[in-house]
């Protein structure tokens, strides 16, 4: 065996420091916040139920059945519980696996299709950008969707520009089915063979898979991973023919994913809508596309397949989701790992040039100012953060806590800028990057957590109404349902409010002296005696009431079936 250089040896010990320290600043603030919104409740609530109920088949919000998404994240989460056994630490847990487990697939893609080298460029890069960071410290679907997709990108190639490897395809074609059942999208992966069949049939002499019988393991494989969670759906659907279960798979399978992508309901943002989100929230990486899209055209040009696999695949699944009226910034996360890898050969060239070097470093630099001026107003109870605190009903108390956080954020991105100034500018923004999501989760989100979570409103209440009293709720939103101990009754999510009074009516009436209504401002009934209407606070923007048992007048309730101030709209629009 040849011994490593001693060059090569300080790269891969420097490199090895640098992937620890990302993995601390992924790690910072694990278990020290509660379940925010506005997804990370609910599926905490579905995930809690299975548990505590033993029923996983299907996912419930409170009392109702939850059918905008499968089953297959909440199981995750769930499981993880099992094995953990505490919420708080274990509702993040999948985000941050996938997040890990996709910087792994992005540096072994890159290094099988270039060398070591690059692969480093690659995992960096995907790291900085501002989303990636964002989501894998949110227990959301999408990371754990851009874990499945890389890895089925990851196999196709495997197949399609190292191979014939068939087990990597049908790998990919499984991680693309679980993808599927894990959000809508999941096949997305498998739209990297059109723009490989173009290049074949360009190139028909090429290395690489041809006519084979292992073609065919691409929909037995697919349907393997859907299996995960369509099995057993279909057979209680054979079992067990009750409206309830029916209405649940025709919402689910049709009106979540077809209809919800043709005739969006909700989301509608403009055709370009994902340009604009690509420029801020792929920071600092979208600084380098003057420079990166010339080079892509080039060697797109030259028909490297490494980049047309990668370029084209990316650039239909722009397409597919900008045809879409409704759009969410978290839809195109699934392209940046594939970008990431594509950019990274020209990274070491790009970094070598002092154009580059000068915008990157005076993004941080951009960065440090712009979190040091937020934190010394919110030091000093002015300015912009002040405003959004009084907006969130967020304690005076708690913004120099914010404040200091930021300012120390601020002052030590400075420091960065100057030490490693402009011949180390790309270090400086990785580093960067690290004291930002290890700042944001030690010191931001748990100093919000209280509010953000509703767990600072729902004590107020538990305090008000005593140890002894029940609660029931009216218009909720689910982190107050999630942050009830023990679990308050709900009278139904999506249900017209006027069907939920009618509910709560009759379950107060069973013991008005011990049951309470915690009730959404807007959706009060003027079947209570307004003098015993208690204001009990705010929370992530809305107003909430308490309203004791002996308050309200049943038999109002019944006659006026439960018309409420506001109605139904009133309380759609209240949403967080």
């Amino acid at each position: 065996m040849h011994p490593t250089p001693p060059r090569a040896s300080r790269t891969n010990l420097w490199f090895a420091i640098l992937i620890a320290l990302i993995v601390i600043s992924l790690l910072a603030g694990l278990g020290m916040r509660s379940p925010n919104p506005p997804d990370e409740p609910r599926f905490v609530l579905a995930a809690r139920h299975m548990v505590e109920t033993g029923q996983w088949l299907l996912p419930h919000r409170g009392s109702e059945l939850y059918a905008e998404k499968p089953a297959t994240f909440m199981w995750i989460q769930a499981a993880t519980y099992k094995v953990i056994g505490d919420w708080n630490l274990s509702f993040l847990v999948p985000s941050l696996l996938a997040a890990l487990l996709t910087l792994w697939l992005t540096w072994d893609m890159s290094r099988r299709l270039w060398n070591r080298q690059i692969a480093r460029y690659a995992v960096v890069g995907l790291f900085v950008c501002i989303q990636f960071g964002l989501m894998a410290k949110r227990a959301q679907i999408d990371m754990v969707l851009v874990a499945m997709t890389t890895l089925a990108l990851w196999g196709l190639v495997r197949h399609l520009l190292l191979g014939p490897n068939w087990w990597a395809l049908a790998l990919a074609a499984f991680a693309a089915g679980a993808g599927t059942v894990t959000k809508g999208v999941g096949f997305l992966p498998l739209l990297m063979l059109l723009p490989w069949l173009a290049w074949r049939w360009r190139h028909p002499q090429a290395v690489g898979p041809g006519r084979s019988w292992g073609w065919w393991l691409l929909l037995p494989a697919f349907l393997a991973g859907t299996a995960i969670w369509l099995g057993p759906l279909v057979i209680a659907l054979l079992q067990n023919p009750e409206p309830h279960l029916q209405a649940y798979a025709k919402e689910l399978l049709f009106k979540q994913t077809g209809t919800r992508y043709a005739n969006a309901w909700h989301h509608h943002q403009p055709l370009w809508y994902y340009l604009q989100v690509m420029a801020t929230l792929w920071l600092p990486g979208s600084l380098l596309v003057p420079w990166l899209l010339p080079a892509w055209w080039r060697r797109c040009r030259r028909a490297d397949p490494r980049y047309i696999l990668l370029l084209g695949w990316a650039l239909l699944v722009l397409l597919f989701f900008s045809a879409s009226p409704g759009k969410r910034e978290v839809y195109i996360l699934p392209m940046l790992p594939a970008l990431a890898v594509a950019a990274a050969p020209l990274l070491p060239g790009l970094l070598r040039r002092t154009s580059v070097r000068w915008l990157l470093l005076l993004y941080v630099l951009l960065l440090a100012i712009a979190t040091l001026v937020v934190g010394y107003g919110a030091l000093h109870g002015d300015g912009w953060a002040q405003r959004n605190a009084i907006k969130r009903a967020i304690d005076p108390w708690v913004l120099p806590q914010i404040g200091w956080w930021l300012i120390g954020f601020g002052a030590a991105s400075l420091l960065l800028v100057a030490v490693l100034r402009l011949r180390r500018a790309g270090l400086a923004v990785v580093l960067s990057t690290v004291l930002l999501w290890s700042m944001y989760g030690l010191g931001a989100m748990p100093a919000l957590d209280p509010y953000s979570s509703a767990s600072l409103l729902m004590d107020k209440v538990r305090e008000r109404i005593g140890p002894d009293a029940q609660l029931g709720m009216v218009a909720w939103r689910e982190q107050n349902l999630l942050q009830t101990h023990p679990q308050a009754t709900d009278f139904g999510f999506k249900r017209p409010v006027a069907e939920q009074w009618e509910d709560a009516a009759r379950w107060v009436t069973a013991d008005p002296q011990r049951r309470w209504l915690f009730v959404l401002d807007k959706a009060m009934t003027p079947c209570a005696d307004r003098s015993q209407v208690i204001d009990i606070g705010s929370a992530n923007r809305n107003n909430w009431q308490l309203l004791p048992g002996t308050a309200l007048h049943a038999d109002c309730v019944a006659k006026t079936h439960g018309v409420v101030v506001g109605g139904d709209e009133a309380v759609e629009n209240s949403g967080d």
